[in-house]
């Protein structure tokens, strides 16, 4: 055994071995896999090996499709057999509301070549003969989609590995993992010592037990999850996987008989306190009582399944995640990463996986956008495990359910509320919840002052109410209140503060006490990695504030490049200070009676003033074009600031208002969404940001990248739709004379100029007003055109008023 590594690697099943084949590949030879008993002992060895692609996100999406393009050639490469069989996939419609979300992720595959077709229950019957086809209405059919061999994939990775030079120890326990000064200093084993600059947690359901050992916490819960094998009954080996989300049940061929399994409403969360040492290589008890459901469903679409013999029930632990997504990347301990949390689609993913997060490792940044999946969004209140495992029995027992935009969970709510969260309640709200935080959708009452026939039709209108229109009406002609305590907040400080800033920030920061500034932190490729306006609050203390949903992203990025010497500080706030954003015409005529300082200090800058007896500051900025301020205070004191802002405006027609009125508000004036209209991926030159970012400030991350891309071949454009009650949810093809050359990255409705508007990224060529365009929403071309932006008050005359 090496006393010595670049990097080790802990857990050999597929995810593990993935990881460390592509290490190799990349030139990490010096690598080390230690597993506690035999590649593939955790929950790799009874997978079922379904391999479907197709997914909600962009780049999960693609790191499914990297899967197959190796399942397709690895077996070759290293001799071995895999077990891939691309013998495609059929996901079966069994309501409308199924034939729709079929329709749209046609829509969604077009968009990256994916080959998938709508086809009649009677086509789905032939490609897969035993199935019933009564009450579907229709199925969809990817023929690059298939199965593979959990053992065999692994072992072919592991080879792989070994070919590159990788050594794999098995029966080899990891005891300890050191971390000094923030560092991870390598794994202490049962049969030694290993030092290494960097260590991945790859342990699948044993990843939160290693994880604490390193300090950090790694939200999963085991999660029984159980099918059957039946004896060969004769049928065509050739047929694809299927797939039905209504029934709760999936099937694909085995050996002339049929794998069958699903996902239970009651699912059985196991081992909370611990899993047994010397759980390897082993299954559950069969539990046909909590399967039965499932049988009798699969039974209504493959009748034939009744009269088959079964050769087991298959009953194993898999680790599943509070959002179901996996957990991937850098944690706080740095040279510490988790690749864990593969939520039964390992298989699925583990090749593409093993490339991202090799890729990661070796050149510091991931080839796609991966906050979704990165280890470091999850708060702390998942170091609760009751909250882990509400979150995560949800979505295990939803895993198949219709996701519709704006669907809201409800496990473990409420967590986070602000000062004013009853005073909410009291008006009305409509709560959704984003990372733990209450918020207002909007307020049921205000409907009555909105227009029904503006509903929107299909997905878009089922979640959605005239309030939202009223309220973004109201902000636009008298003012609104908004709650925004949830927003993060991050402090930076210290000596070293501004010169710290300068370097990761795209704008000019360090300016005057006072001074706000809207900028980007980039990668080293010039992606977006995060978008924020920053105050210089004294000589060396900064407050950024970003997005509710970013918090943790923004927060971890910042730390992983500030300096180790101690000269800057960071700190998440975000729960010191209440903030409430007050916006409108009337906003001054609010505000400044409840104020003896005078509100002439002009647009994008800060100043300190009491509200009544209530200590804020307050920055003027905003998100939804209109004049205002964001007004914080400590969080003890946010309800008395609350109840004097509202009864301030109880004269001046001031309405509360909700965050799906923001999201209106912020269409009509081009203002971008991180995550959605802008990413890691796109530079800000491409996303119509270009002026905020200062190339002759001097150096700062990603300005060598930008050097080259000051005309880029995308750009991001404005989109309005012919027909204002279709509006875009995300993600829909978007085609110039007949060619998909783009997706929706973001829709809405906007009330004040009476149009569906969505964003999208198009070739340059084509970003042109006045281009027109077609939307794809729901397998129906729609017309639309690119408009100049911003849509509405194109001068910025209210914002500066």
């Amino acid at each position: 055994m090496r006393e010595k590594a670049r990097v080790v690697v802990i857990g050999g099943g597929v995810g593990g071995c993935s990881i460390l084949y592509w290490l190799t590949k990349l030139g990490w030879s010096d690598a080390v896999l230690v597993d506690r008993a035999d590649l593939t002992s955790g929950s790799t060895f009874h997978s079922a090996g379904l391999v479907g692609q197709l997914r909600g996100s962009l780049s999960l999406t693609k790191m499914m499709m990297s899967s197959v393009e190796l399942y397709r050639t690895l077996g070759a490469e290293v001799d071995l057999e895999t077990g891939w069989r691309e013998v495609g996939s059929l996901r079966l419609a069994s309501s409308p509301e199924r034939l729709e979300e079929l329709s749209r992720q046609a829509g969604w595959a077009q968009t990256f070549g994916l080959p998938l077709e709508l086809i009649p229950a009677d086509e789905a019957q032939r490609l897969f003969p035993p199935m019933s086809t009564e009450g579907v209405l229709g199925a969809a059919f990817l023929p690059t989609d298939g199965y593979i061999d959990p053992s065999q994939l692994t072992f072919a990775l592991a080879e792989g590995a070994r070919r590159g030079g990788a050594e794999i120890l098995t029966h080899t326990r990891v005891t300890a993992i050191p971390v000094e000064r923030g560092r991870v200093q390598g794994v202490v084993t049962d049969k030694g010592t290993i030092e290494a600059d960097v260590v991945v947690n790859a342990g699948g359901m044993f990843a939160q037990e290693l994880g604490a050992l390193a300090g950090v916490n790694v939200p999963l819960v085991p999660m029984a999850h159980e099918y059957l094998v039946t004896k060969p009954a004769g049928l065509p080996t050739d047929m694809p996987t299927m797939r039905d989300p209504s029934l709760l049940v999936y099937f694909r061929p085995e050996s002339g008989g049929l794998i069958m399994g699903g996902y239970e409403r009651d699912p059985a969360p196991w081992s909370l306190d611990g899993i047994p040492p010397d759980f390897n290589g082993k299954l559950l008890a069969e539990d046909w009582e909590r399967f039965e459901p499932l049988l009798e469903n699969a039974i209504r679409r493959v009748p034939g399944l009744e009269g088959m013999d079964v050769v087991k029930l298959i009953n194993g632990p898999e680790a599943f995640t509070p959002d179901n997504e996996f957990i991937l990347g850098p944690t706080d301990v740095r040279g510490f990463w988790v690749a864990a949390g593969f939520c039964a689609h390992g298989l699925a993913g583990a090749g593409g996986m093993g490339k991202l997060v090799a890729e990661w490792i070796a050149e510091g940044v991931p080839s796609l956008d991966v906050w979704e999946m990165d280890s470091r969004r999850f708060g702390s209140a998942y170091r609760s495990r009751a909250y882990t495992l509400a979150r995560t029995t949800e979505v295990y027992s939803t895993y198949y359910d219709v996701k519709y935009p704006g669907h809201e969970r409800s496990a473990g709510r409420p967590l986070r509320v602000s000062p004013a969260y009853a005073r909410l309640g009291e008006l009305g709200a409509a709560f959704g919840e984003k990372s733990g935080w209450e918020r207002a959708n909007w307020f049921e009452p205000n409907a009555e002052r909105g227009d029904e026939s503006l509903r929107p039709k299909g997905w878009a209108g089922r979640l959605w109410s005239p309030a939202i229109g009223a309220e973004a009406r109201a902000c636009r002609e008298s003012a609104a209140l908004f709650d925004e305590t949830s927003f993060a907040k991050i402090e930076v400080s210290g000596e070293g503060a501004a010169a710290f800033l300068e370097s990761m920030c795209a704008n000019r920061v360090a300016r005057d006490v006072g001074g706000i500034t809207y900028t980007q932190m980039l990668n080293r490729h010039g992606g977006i990695e995060c978008d924020f306006t920053v105050t210089r609050l004294a000589e060396d203390r900064f407050r950024i504030v970003t997005g509710t949903a970013f918090g943790q992203h923004d927060l971890a990025w910042i730390r992983s490049n500030a300096p180790e010497d101690g000269s800057v500080t960071v700190a998440d706030v975000t729960s010191q200070f209440a903030c409430f954003g007050l916006w409108g015409p009337k906003a001054r005529e609010i505000l400044q009676p409840l104020t003896p300082t005078p509100l002439d200090f002009p647009y994008m800058r800060a100043a300190e003033l009491a509200v009544g007896p209530v200590p804020c500051l307050a920055l003027r900025v905003t998100y939804v074009g209109e004049l205002g301020w964001e007004l914080y205070c400590p969080s003890e004191l946010g309800l008395r600031l609350w109840d004097e802002l509202w009864a301030g405006g109880r004269g001046h027609g001031l309405v509360a208002g909700g965050y799906k009125a923001i999201d209106s508000l912020r269409l009509e004036k081009g203002y971008r969404v991180w995550g959605a209209d802008i990413t890691a991926d796109d530079t800000p030159f491409e996303a119509g940001l270009g002026f905020a970012v200062k190339l002759d400030k001097g150096e700062f991350t990603g300005r060598e990248a930008l050097l080259g891309k000051q005309e880029p071949e995308r750009r991001l454009c404005c989109l309005v739709l012919a027909d204002p009650r279709t509006v875009a949810l995300g993600s829909e093809p978007v085609r110039v004379d007949g060619r998909a050359v783009g997706r929706v990255t973001s829709g809405g409705y906007g009330y004040t100029v009476d149009r569906s508007i969505a964003y999208a990224y198009l070739p340059a060529a084509d970003a042109v007003p006045g281009r027109e365009v077609e939307v794809e929403s729901f397998g129906e071309r729609v017309a639309g055109e690119v408009a100049a932006e911003p849509l509405f008050d194109p001068g910025s005359e209210r914002v500066r008023a």
